[in-house]
């Protein structure tokens, strides 16, 4: 259980009799199951020879002039996440244009480049940003990080300071300190999560390897070795980056030393009782500047913020990110 230092309580009240965090955690998977909303795709061709496969709300040919909102997805997150397609569909119904940014080998197609994506890799996501600009045009933009993407999002923030092309970013469940949240993954019940996602991962790599056979650092044999995320970090996520093992990437791509270097406007969401997460990923609120918000909540999971009732269950996070949005695309 985080500790609440120094940190404001805000208005998260979970679903009565289900605030339990695993809960909180896989009930948007059942709440949002249904999805609502018909996507556009376009694929966007990146300077290395790589793609990225974006979903958008509608044609954004026909939305040039809209608000934006992109969405970075957790680790082998894609549009079809609950939280993914829940929110583009509430940001649509809001008059903003959405997107998903899938990251290279995200979209269920494997990517060609012997690289896939990381918690701190922002190189993509920073060409896709100048893009959007240059092919539609000025318009407010926002973004949304989630987790994995989450920690991205802030990376970039803080590295760009006052050239980001954003005009405010939400963090959402975010692991800004990548070391202690891998380590928790390996502990109680948290391991059914580490699991699931070496799972996904592995399954990924393997479709990766099928299709472009020696892009990735380890063959077959290796991959299917490996039991803990640390160690798909190591062999893969590492060896594919240039970062030297395991440690140095949790080390270098954290984005909470990033922190006090973000110049725009930026809201920062964690749960006191997220699975994923321990105390480390809390920030010193002295030493975040003026533009930074952050809430945490008593309870909520890990991406899951389920309030209302078990007849008309309520997205939290699909009106508190348009609601502290709004501000800054609707002027």
């Amino acid at each position: 259980m985080m500790k609440l230092n120094h940190v404001r309580e805000y208005s998260f009240i979970p679903m009565k009799g289900l605030h339990n965090p695993h809960l909180q955690t896989v009930l948007p998977r059942l709440f949002r199951r249904r999805i609502h909303l018909k996507p556009h795709w376009q694929r966007l061709d990146l300077p290395d020879g790589d793609f990225l496969d974006l979903a958008w709300s509608e044609d954004p040919s026909q939305a040039r002039h809209k608000p934006r909102v992109v969405l970075f997805h957790g680790l082998e997150g894609n549009f079809n996440s609950p939280y993914a397609h829940g929110l583009l569909q509430a940001w649509r119904q809001r008059g903003w244009l959405g997107v998903v940014m899938h990251f290279r080998g995200c979209s269920g197609v494997p990517n060609r480049m012997g690289r896939i994506y990381h918690s701190g890799e922002t190189g993509d996501a920073s060409y896709f940003l100048q893009w959007l600009r240059d092919t539609f045009g000025d318009a407010p933009t926002a973004a949304v990080g989630v987790s994995l993407g989450g920690n991205m999002l802030a990376c970039l923030m803080g590295e760009q300071g006052d050239a980001c092309l954003l005009d405010a970013g939400v963090v959402v469940s975010a692991p800004l300190m990548l070391e202690p949240c891998s380590a928790r993954l390996e502990q109680g019940f948290s391991r059914v999560y580490q699991r699931y996602l070496l799972g996904q991962l592995k399954l990924n790599a393997r479709r990766k390897l099928q299709a472009w056979p020696g892009t990735l650092p380890i063959d077959l044999p290796q991959l299917n070795a490996l039991k803990r995320l640390r160690d798909f970090d190591d062999a893969i996520t590492a060896r594919a980056h240039g970062f030297i093992d395991a440690v140095d990437y949790y080390r270098r791509a954290s984005a909470m030393p990033l922190l006090p270097n973000v110049r725009k406007p930026l809201l920062i969401i964690h749960a006191k009782d997220d699975p994923f997460m321990t105390d480390e990923v809390i920030p010193d609120l002295t030493q975040l500047p003026a533009n930074i918000e952050y809430q945490l909540t008593e309870h909520g999971g890990h991406v899951g913020f389920v309030a209302g009732t078990l007849r008309h269950p309520q997205m939290w996070l699909e009106q508190r990110i348009p609601q502290w949005l709004s501000p800054y695309l609707d002027n």
